[in-house]
C-alpha cells in the first residue's frame, strides 16, 4: 500500500490535549471487523466483549522523564535535550536528540539544573539531530540517574501543543509500568484504572505482560510513498517464557487473546511461529506491520485513534482491515472522538 492511502479527515482540534478525568471513562468505539458494525460505548464497557479465561496482553514499559532544558557553555544558549537511551552506565553515555542541532558540535559542554550542577560533553554525532553525550558526574550511578531524572520532564507527544504539566507525570504512564526504558507511553494501556484491572480479575479475564520500550521513532515522519521501502527504528523488547506458554495455551484452547496496544501486537508478531504460537525473546525488533497482513497472535486489539500517515494507524488497519478502519476513522471524526495518546479508544473484535 501507499503512504497517501493513510490520510484521514482528522483536524488538529480533535487531538486530545489532556486525558479524561478518570482513566477508564474515555469513549470507546467498538469495530466488529467481520461485519463492519460500529458501536459507541464507554471504556468501562470493554469487559462485555470478553469471557472468563480470555487473555489481555499489556506492555509494561515505563516512561522516564526524557525532556531536559540545558544551556551551552560560553554562549548560554538554551538547548533542548531529549534523552533516548543510556548507552553505557560506567561512562554515563547517552544517546540524545538536541534542538537547535546546528548549535551543538563535538566538544561542546552543556549545563543542566538551576545551578548548572549537571554537566555533559558532546562526544559524537549520530544523526542530524542526534548526539552522544557523556555526563561528567563523579557519584554512583543510581544517584546520577535520580539527579538527572529530577531535572527532566515527561516526554508528552509533540502533537500536544502545550507545556508539560505536573499531572502528566502520572497520567502519561500506565498504572502497571515497571520496566524503565520508554520515551513514548503505550497509549492503549493508559485507559486501564486500578478499578478496571480489579474487575478483570473478578471476571476471570486473565492478564499478561510483555515489554517493548517505545522510542522516539514512533513520531518519525515517513518519507517514502512505497511503504515497503520504509524502515522503522529498532526498539528493545522482551517476551518471557511464562507469557509465551500462556499465549500458546490460550491459542490452542481457542480462547480470545487481546493485544492492548499496537506495540503488543508488533511484539507478538515479531516472535510468532506456527499456528499463532509465540516464542520467548529478548532483543530488538523493527517489525513494521501494514496492510495486507494476516495477524495470527491476537483475536482483538485495543488501541487509540492515531495520527494520519502514522505507523500505528497502519498496524491498526492491518488488524482491522483497511476499509473497515478507514471508515471507522471517518466516523470518529464525525462523532468528534479524541485523537492521540490522551484521546479515546477503539476496540477491534470479530
Amino acid at each position: 500500500m501507499k503512504l497517501s492511502e493513510f490520510t484521514t479527515k482528522m483536524t488538529d482540534d480533535l487531538i486530545a490535549e489532556h486525558p479524561a478525568k478518570h482513566r477508564d471513562e474515555s469513549r470507546l468505539m467498538v469495530l466488529h471487523r467481520k461485519s463492519g458494525e460500529i458501536e459507541h460505548r464507554n471504556f468501562k464497557d470493554i469487559l462485555e466483549y470478553f469471557n472468563p479465561g480470555d487473555l489481555m496482553v499489556f506492555n509494561d514499559t515505563q516512561v522516564f522523564p526524557a525532556k531536559l532544558i540545558g544551556n551551552k557553555e560560553k554562549t548560554g544558549a538554551r538547548i533542548e535535550v531529549f534523552l533516548l537511551r543510556e548507552l553505557n552506565e560506567n561512562f554515563k553515555l547517552w544517546d540524545v536528540l538536541v534542538e537547535p542541532a546546528r548549535k551543538i558540535r563535538i566538544g561542546n559542554k552543556l549545563y543542566f539544573g538551576l545551578d548548572d550542577s549537571m554537566v555533559a560533553e558532546v562526544i559524537d554525532n549520530t544523526t542530524s539531530r542526534g548526539r552522544t553525550l557523556r555526563f561528567l558526574y563523579d557519584g554512583p550511578h543510581d544517584e546520577f540517574k535520580r539527579n538527572l531524572y529530577a531535572m527532566g520532564a515527561t516526554p508528552i507527544p509533540p502533537y500536544i501543543k502545550r507545556d508539560v504539566e505536573p499531572e502528566d507525570a502520572e497520567r502519561y504512564q500506565t498504572i502497571f509500568a515497571r520496566n524503565e526504558g520508554a520515551v513514548v507511553a503505550p497509549a492503549a494501556g493508559l485507559h486501564f484504572s486500578r478499578e478496571l484491572m480489579r474487575r478483570l480479575e473478578i471476571r476471570d479475564i486473565e492478564t499478561g505482560f510483555l515489554t517493548m520500550h517505545l522510542g522516539h521513532g514512533c513520531y518519525k515522519r515517513i518519507e517514502v510513498e512505497d511503504l515497503t521501502k520504509h524502515r522503522i527504528d529498532s526498539e528493545q523488547m522482551d517476551v518471557s517464557e511464562e507469557l509465551a506458554l500462556r499465549v500458546n495455551e490460550k491459542r490452542d484452547a481457542k480462547q480470545k487473546i487481546c493485544a492492548v496496544g499496537t506495540s503488543v501486537l508488533r511484539a507478538m508478531e515479531t516472535v510468532v511461529g506456527m499456528n499463532g504460537h509465540i516464542k520467548p525473546f529478548s532483543g530488538w525488533t523493527n517489525k513494521f506491520i501494514f496492510p495486507p497482513y494476516e495477524v495470527t497472535t491476537a483475536d482483538a486489539l485495543i488501541t487509540n485513534f492515531h495520527m494520519p500517515m502514522s505507523t500505528t494507524l497502519m498496524v491498526t488497519a492491518a488488524f482491522g482491515g483497511y476499509d473497515n478502519v478507514m471508515r471507522a476513522y471517518d466516523v470518529a471524526v464525525e462523532e468528534k472522538y479524541g485523537f492521540g495518546a490522551y484521546g479515546d479508544a477503539m476496540l477491534i473484535v470479530d
